[in-house]
């Protein structure tokens, strides 16, 4: 596929394949993909942060990123990278998660790893399902949508079963048993972090002692729990001085905390930091994307 883009688009679904290479950066950085649910397929020799993480590509690599994540490729070569992206209407990772597994991994996932690096065999089955997706696409038959969707599961099936290898069989516990808890931490997190802060909450919704939470989390090699969630709220802090204009107390009372001097400890033992310097931080460079945020908090590099 040359550089350029295709869209399916019917009834507020939209799932659409963008093609760019190191000419067309500014493209894929474009606000209009902001909103989407976004599934790259990049070559060796490109960079990108997610999330106030840099990622430098050594092999053909897939990476996941949910529509309230940062994303800005900075660099890459002449070989074309590939972007599906759509929105919740087309496919919603939240309503297929008990038949695929994926969200608490390939998204929103507390090891704040959303890539996949591909094997030759893995490319190969990649390439044959974005050439099926872009095929269905072009030809826009009536059953497009639903092979389109099909294609799509495929995929995140495969890079699932990746993840779970690349990430999981290391660690000390049974997979199957523990990835259950690994997930439901992640999602539990991710839709509560705004509101409960503490582990003994967490705990109670998996319905399991705060102390067992952490030690199975230290066994699968993550931070204590409450390390983890600190980290959630600093980076829905850091998205939201980026992407809006409020005040440092607004962010404060968000994220659901009433003394913004306590948030402000908070944010600077995780970021390294104070929030407003990280805010001074992004007005100094034309474009937050110059930014290099690698120095900022050992939690947010790759």
């Amino acid at each position: 596929m040359k550089s350029g883009s295709l869209l399916f688009e019917s009834n507020y679904k939209k799932l659409g394949m963008h093609a760019f290479d190191e000419t067309g950066l500014s493209s894929a950085n474009a606000e209009n993909f902001r909103s989407y649910i976004k599934v790259l397929l990049v070559p060796k020799g490109y960079c990108l942060s997610i999330d106030f993480n840099q990622y430098h590509t050594e092999q053909y690599t897939l990476f996941f990123v949910n529509s309230n994540q940062y994303l800005h490729i900075t660099t890459g070569t002449a070989e074309n990278a590939r972007m599906i992206y759509y929105n919740r209407d087309f496919y919603c990772i939240q309503l297929h998660d008990a038949e695929l597994a994926c969200d608490g991994l390939l998204f929103n996932n507390i090891f704040e790893i959303p890539k996949v690096a591909l094997s030759e065999a893995g490319l190969q089955n990649t390439l044959n399902i974005f050439s099926t997706i872009q095929e269905e696409l072009i030809s826009k038959d009536y059953s497009s949508e639903e092979m389109i969707r099909i294609h799509l599961k495929q995929l995140i099936i495969q890079a699932t079963r990746a993840w779970r290898k690349q990430n999981l069989e290391g660690s000390t516990l049974p997979v199957p048993a523990e990835e259950d808890l690994f997930r439901n931490f992640s999602r539990l997190v991710e839709i509560h972090f705004r509101s409960k802060h503490s582990v003994s909450e967490y705990a109670d919704l998996l319905g399991i002692a705060p102390k067992s939470l952490a030690t199975r989390l230290k066994k699968l090699k993550l931070e204590n729990p409450n390390e983890v969630i600190k980290a959630r709220i600093v980076l829905e802090a850091k998205r939201l001085m980026m992407y809006t204009g409020s005040s440092i107390k607004e962010i404060s009372y968000q994220l659901g905390y009433d003394d913004p001097g306590y948030f402000n400890r908070i944010f600077h033992q995780k970021a390294g930091c104070t929030p407003a310097a990280f805010k001074k931080s992004l007005k100094q460079h034309q474009s937050p994307e110059e930014q290099d945020y690698s120095g900022l908090s050992p939690i947010f590099q790759a």
